[in-house]
């Protein structure tokens, strides 16, 4: 390569605005640290050509030589090796920014927002096969109702049980929901309720009544009326402020309740909870995964994402769910 560049114009005095270009930089820090066009190509992936043709571009923009050959051997030119060092200490700064940014992404737990009963009677109860999927994922659930600011760094992601209008989020529908009556089996068997919904005048009700109810979630009025249920509902009861307290009433015998059937689903299959009798009825809200486009880049969400979405395509559907309930009680029927 030539040394002679008194034909090259003066270079202005450099700013941000007139900085060379960054792969013309990039290519000089790896041919000056290999002193070779060949493995500095080899490092960044190009040609050597390539290599070649951004040394030239750099030494135009500088207007001074930064190598010169000497029997086949690169050297660095005095202009070279006075460019070299604070270059390097630059990119190895950059270097280090990066992995570190890519490192606390990676290493930082992922912050859900989620509804007390979800959190409660879904995600908790899944919280070991994250692990499995995820082992290095660290995850902080965050049980709360309140509005999540997502702009902010408190919160990642969130998890919601509504309409799924959430505009200029990401957002991942993730299952429906529907609700039945269910009460413990020792509840139903004690109170003949196998036998029919007769018994609604006089078991104890257990009632949701807060934030995490909607009004697509029928009451016990609505329920009955749409069951063609007549007669007066016993006026005995409860009323709870989350959907994983009527579970727990029921579960402790308290009453009967209209459980959200994909929250008690563990508890159904553990045989904590039955539905002695009636359909189970769709509500219009569903369960959503919800981000803000920044952030759903980040490695954290998007591993937590991937795998949420896997589990709510592996569920069960409300039918399956329900499925058990009417052999079991023919059953205790025949018994009794």
């Amino acid at each position: 390569m030539s040394d002679l560049h008194h034909k090259r114009p003066k270079p202005l005095p450099p700013t941000l605005a007139r900085l060379p270009p960054l792969t013309s930089l990039r290519a000089f820090v790896a041919t000056a640290r290999h002193l070779s066009f060949t493995r500095a190509a080899e490092e960044l992936h190009v040609t050597s050509a390539a290599i070649g043709q951004q040394i030239r571009l750099l030494e135009d923009h500088l207007g001074k030589a930064l190598f010169h050959r000497t029997r086949g051997q690169l050297q660095l030119t005095e202009a070279g090796n006075t460019l070299m060092p604070g270059l390097t200490d630059a990119f190895d700064a950059v270097l280090e920014s990066v992995a570190r940014l890519v490192t606390s992404d990676h290493d930082a737990p992922i912050k859900v927002s989620v509804a007390p009963s979800f959190a409660s009677k879904w995600l908790i109860p899944r919280l070991d096969a994250l692990r499995r999927a995820a082992p290095d994922l660290e995850v902080l659930v965050d049980a709360s109702t309140q509005l999540a600011d997502l702009e902010g760094e408190e919160t990642d992601c969130v998890i919601r049980y509504g309409t799924g209008a959430y505009p200029g989020l990401v957002v991942d529908r993730l299952f429906s929901e529907a609700v039945l009556p269910v009460c413990s089996p020792a509840f139903a068997q004690h109170h003949g309720l196998y036998r029919g919904s007769g018994a609604l005048q006089s078991v104890p009700l257990l009632h949701e009544e807060g934030p995490e109810h909607d009004s697509s979630c029928p009451n016990w009025t609505e329920w009955s009326r749409s069951e063609s249920i007549s007669g007066t509902l016993s006026g005995n009861g409860f009323r709870l402020s989350q959907s994983s307290l009527v579970l727990d009433a029921a579960i402790a015998g308290q009453g009967i309740g209209l459980g959200k059937l994909r929250l008690a689903e563990a508890d159904i299959a553990a045989g904590r909870l039955v539905s002695p009798f009636g359909t189970p009825q769709p509500v219009e809200f569903s369960y959503y995964f919800a981000t803000t486009a920044h952030k759903a880049k980040r490695s954290r969400v998007e591993r937590f994402r991937n795998w949420l979405g896997a589990e709510a395509r592996a569920l069960r559907t409300i039918e399956q769910i329900a499925a058990p309930f009417p052999a079991q009680s023919l059953a205790i029927v025949a018994a009794e």
